[in-house]
């Protein structure tokens, strides 16, 4: 039995209070509902995030570093990130945080499903089960908040499928840059896709998505949720490679813990029967997924 190092022990705490800020971020994010449009602070938290990785960029690595190798596989990063975005925000500003997160962590049922036509992966027999089982776990949150908010309940499913692809698309480019590099261009895609998204949204005419003049504070917020993000970000980096991606993967569902005790603290909004049950079910897939994955990765290894 192996025993588990000092490096490996700070790589986990670190990936967990990445996990923890993300959360902590999504709950600031759901504090601006009614105070601007979703997907203006959605624009707005990227373009932040995009303007400080950039200037870090350019101090450490110079102009050579703003040259994609591959300019579409960005773009397409860019994409996934930004359909994930959007569908997240827009979704934490009309349902509880915990229900909106638990439907969202569907993205690992996704990416293993989506990895077969598109990245050539062969799906597992174990892979199958464990996608339906989280497919399962979704529909049992899904159908009373459909019948409440209609179909406006489907954006977290946006969001698992943006994050998927997000996934599939950064094992695509893996070694096209330094992490830094990559960071910023995922960034900066969102912008591109977030900011005519919010412009169209101001368009429609729909009173939740007009832009107008934001408050100081909804600024001071999306600045405050750009920063949690990208320390999130590089601290679950360090995680990764101190700790090992197999190790840090489960610390994921601190996120889901994090947000439902914050969602409750600060909303008000305790977790329904429906919501407890299905995110039971499908951290149950993701363990699954993930464990499965394990075996894999040790068959290849032997």
């Amino acid at each position: 039995m192996s025993r588990v190092t000092g490096g490996e022990r700070a790589g986990l705490l670190a990936a967990v209070a990445g996990f923890a800020l993300f959360s902590l971020g999504d709950t600031v994010t759901k504090s601006m509902a009614g105070a601007w449009s979703p997907l203006a602070v959605a624009a707005l938290r990227f373009s932040i995030g995009a303007l400080f990785l950039g200037t870090v960029l350019a101090l450490r690595e110079g102009k050579a570093a703003f040259r994609p190798e591959n300019p579409l596989l960005q773009a397409a990063r860019g994409g996934a990130l930004s359909l994930a975005t959007l569908c997240f925000f827009s979704a934490l500003f009309i349902m509880p945080l915990a229900t909106a997160i638990s439907i969202a962590f569907m993205a690992p049922a996704f990416t293993a499903l989506l990895s077969g036509p598109l990245l050539g992966e062969k799906v597992r027999p174990l892979t199958w089960v464990a996608i339906v089982i989280a497919f399962s776990g979704g529909m049992v949150i899904l159908q009373p908040n459909v019948l409440t908010l209609g179909w406006a309940a489907l954006l977290p499913l946006g969001t698992a499928l943006g994050m998927s692809l997000l996934v599939i698309t950064n094992r695509a480019a893996a070694g096209q840059g330094s992490m830094l590099s990559m960071q910023f261009f995922v960034a900066l895609g969102a912008v591109v896709g977030l900011v005519p998204a919010s412009m169209l949204g101001h368009l429609s005419g729909v009173e939740m998505l007009q832009i107008g003049g934001p408050d100081w504070t909804v600024v001071a917020r999306c600045m405050f949720v750009a920063v949690t993000g990208t320390v999130g970000h590089a601290l679950i980096y360090y995680g990764t490679t101190h700790a090992g991606a197999a190790t840090v993967a489960p610390a994921t569902y601190v996120q889901l813990i994090t947000a439902s005790v914050l969602g409750w603290l600060v909303f008000d909004n305790l977790p329904d029967l429906a919501t407890i049950t299905g995110a039971a079910i499908i951290v149950a897939a993701g363990l699954i997924l993930w464990w499965d994955g394990r075996q894999l990765a040790s068959t290849r290894e032997r």
